[in-house]
């Protein structure tokens, strides 16, 4: 399969029309490169919030109701997407108001024949629990596809390991992330690396860039599109099998074939997925030694 995975900046937009366009151009851009998949990153909704205007785009509270409440019409434009160009889209995740409680930080993945389900973040960031006030939404979920299984860690969610462990029959974990600094970035990047490592998988990372001085949810954010798998037979020695360049708009592609994937599970130089079990006793009986 070919992966696309964007380094996604934000827009002021003026009405409806532009957002379908902009989103359209991303999308019939990565099918021209035969992408099969094409994951966006967190909170690249929110640049809907400018179609109420600078008031509610400027206010943190209003602006993320003002985006939950055109998640709807989100969901059907990339279902067309999906479909016109026959290809499995992540949409950028949003805030959701979804019950009677707080928003959650919502990633939808979209399917060649229109259907879509949801990933909600597990885990929030300081800024999403002292400032956004964002709750953890609904469970870990693994998506069967015709491109094998899919799971997906929202950004912080990635540098968890037991979040990945539990994704571990997943051949691929997409991690779209929002990250204000160079420092935030890394962290995300090397916990989507730890997961490839541990888990035997290709991890995709997708990042918002560009500075929003309209906003005061996404002002500054620093990143790139990332592909990785684990530094073993039949992938880079690095285990980086591509990534964009800093704060470049635009995707990043990269040929993934998944034998290459049920190979190094089988028969790489090491086998961290199946011997993770090992650790159990391991850190189960740590003694005191004083020196």
């Amino acid at each position: 399969m070919k992966i696309a995975t964007a380094a996604y900046n934000l827009d002021w937009l003026d009405n409806w029309a532009q957002y379908e366009d902009k989103l359209e151009e991303w999308v019939s851009g990565a099918a021209d490169e035969g992408a099969d998949l094409m994951v966006f990153p967190e909170y690249g909704a929110m640049e809907l919030s400018t179609l109420e205007g600078p008031g509610v785009a400027g206010d943190l509270e209003r602006s993320i109701h003002a985006v939950s409440e055109r998640m709807e019409d989100v969901q059907v434009v990339h279902s067309r997407l999906a479909k016109t160009y026959n290809t499995y889209i992540l949409g950028a995740s949003a805030p959701v108001i979804d019950g009677p409680g707080r928003p959650v930080n919502r990633a939808s993945l979209y399917a060649p024949d229109g259907r879509c389900d949801h990933q909600d973040k597990q885990i929030m960031t300081r800024f999403e629990r002292e400032s956004w006030n964002i709750a953890a939404g609904g469970p870990l979920k693994l998506f069967e596809t015709s491109l094998g299984k899919i799971g997906v860690l929202i950004c912080y969610d990635s540098e968890f390991p037991l979040l990945g462990r539990a994704l571990q029959e997943a051949d691929l974990l997409l991690v779209p992330s929002c990250t204000e600094a160079l420092s935030g970035y890394w962290r995300v990047r090397i916990g989507a690396m730890s997961r490839a490592l541990e888990n035997q998988c290709v991890t995709v990372m997708s990042s918002l860039v560009g500075h929003n001085d309209w906003s005061e949810a996404v002002d500054m954010n620093t990143g790139m599109g990332g592909i990785f798998g684990p530094p073993d037979i039949g992938f880079p020695s690095t285990g980086v099998l591509t990534e964009g360049a800093m704060n470049a708009p635009g995707w990043t592609y990269a040929e993934v074939d998944l034998s290459s994937i049920a190979n190094v599970r089988a028969d790489g130089h090491v086998l961290n997925r199946t011997h993770w079990a090992e650790q159990d006793s391991r850190v189960n009986s740590v003694t005191i030694s004083p020196l």
